[in-house]
């Protein structure tokens, strides 16, 4: 089963933008779930008590080739990891932008291999394009398919500087921090 499968047949996805192939592989953006929300009736549900926001998700058959999401806290990996833990491997790129982080580190996790950002302001698309090095000129005149190839392309070739933590120095590095509001309120 491709992660893609799994996550309509499961209905995990969450308001995503695009789900489609692009060259031989497959792109996602959105949001994917990671505990549901409380069900009203059989057709109400409540939105998820907890999700993996703003998700650039490239994958080729049943691996997971590239993944960065927006995490509100450090504490939801655990359960995304048990959720879709199984659809990554030791190959695959990992970015996790993480809101209450305190700093940033890159660990590992069952032999899969996570780096964490600190996220407060920033989106994960503007973090991506700065971690790949792209500017949205760049990209301007692409379709969605065309530029979540073009950022997966150029993240292969990005070297990834890595402050090696373990998962539990990951844990202690949780702050306070919520994200900061942006625009009228």
């Amino acid at each position: 089963m491709t992660p893609i499968e799994y996550i309509k047949e499961n209905n995990l996805e969450w308001q995503p933008s695009f789900s489609g192939n692009i060259t031989s592989l497959h792109g996602y953006r959105g949001a994917l779930i990671i505990e549901e929300g409380k069900r009203l009736s059989e057709t109400r549900v409540m939105p998820p008590k907890s999700q993996a926001r703003q998700v650039i998700m490239v994958s080729e058959n049943e691996k997971i080739k590239f993944f960065a999401c927006e995490l509100e806290t450090f504490g939801y990996f655990k359960d995304f990891f048990s959720k879709y833990g199984e659809f990554f491997d030791k190959d695959s790129i990992n970015l996790l932008y993480v809101i209450d982080l305190d700093a940033n580190g890159t660990f590992e996790y069952e032999g899969i291999k996570f780096s964490a950002f600190m996220l407060d302001e920033s989106s994960v698309w503007n973090e991506v394009l700065d971690f790949a090095s792209l500017e949205k000129s760049d990209l301007k005149k692409l379709s969605s398919e065309e530029k979540i190839e073009k950022v997966y392309e150029e993240i292969l070739s990005t070297p990834l500087d890595s402050i090696d933590k373990s998962y539990d120095e990951m844990i202690a590095l949780m702050g306070n921090t919520k994200k900061a509001l942006m625009g009228a309120v």
